[in-house]
């Protein structure tokens, strides 16, 4: 088991990371407005595949291609940047539209829902970035099974997340409604999810390979 301390650190950083603006958030939050929470449910089962499958390939050592490969993970940072600035302009640009803005989407099946959480949680560098350059910070070899505790921390990651994810999906109605009887507030709203996303994007050009 990891020691409490290293624990308690990667779960804050884990809580940091589900609640900066995202992909993730930015689909779970559409879906759950567009077709009701549970749609936005269905599509938070499809992220948390998606975490225990980069959780699994980190511990197998599989991730680490990424990394020993530059063009395959400039490819996947690139594109992430690209996709977080489109999010970042859809947000910011006239006439633009908050994701809690409720809005006609074309209705997705369960099976779709799924799919599209975990695909959209498979292209998001900053997961692999996650389990492959901060978890092994946390691991000490002296406090028992590095595998154990890999697990642990990484299982740690996905219930914060999942649990994060969940109430997003649950309370995007309310969110919704709440910023369409105050434009102003679904202004601001709007710019600080717009300038968050594209500081993300730029961050995540810019760093330099690990």
């Amino acid at each position: 088991m990891p020691e409490t301390g290293n624990l308690l650190a990667f779960a804050l950083i884990a809580l940091g990371m589900v609640l900066t603006p995202g992909p993730n958030m930015v689909y779970i939050i559409s879906r759950s407005i567009s077709q009701g929470q549970m749609a936005g449910l269905i599509s938070v089962g499809g992220v948390a595949l998606g975490f225990v499958a980069y959780m699994l390939a980190a511990v197998l050592g599989i991730t680490a291609l990424l990394f020993a490969v530059p063009f395959a993970y400039d490819a996947l940072r690139l594109a992430g940047a690209a996709y977080l600035l489109w999010l970042a302009w859809q947000a910011i640009r006239p006439g633009g539209r908050s994701p809690f803005q409720i809005r006609a989407l074309p209705v997705d099946s369960p099976r779709r829902l799924f799919a599209m959480g975990l695909l959209t949680n498979l292209l998001n560098p900053k997961i692999a970035m996650l389990y492959l350059s901060l978890l092994p910070q946390f691991i000490d070899p002296a406090a028992g099974s590095i595998l154990t505790q890999s697990l642990v921390l990484g299982s740690t990651q996905i219930a914060i997340s999942v649990s994060v994810n969940a109430l997003i999906a649950c309370a995007a109605g309310s969110i919704a409604a709440f910023l369409a009887a105050r434009p102003t507030w679904a202004a601001v709203q709007r710019w600080l999810m717009g300038t968050a996303l594209a500081a993300l994007a730029i961050r995540m050009a810019t760093e330099a390979q690990r």
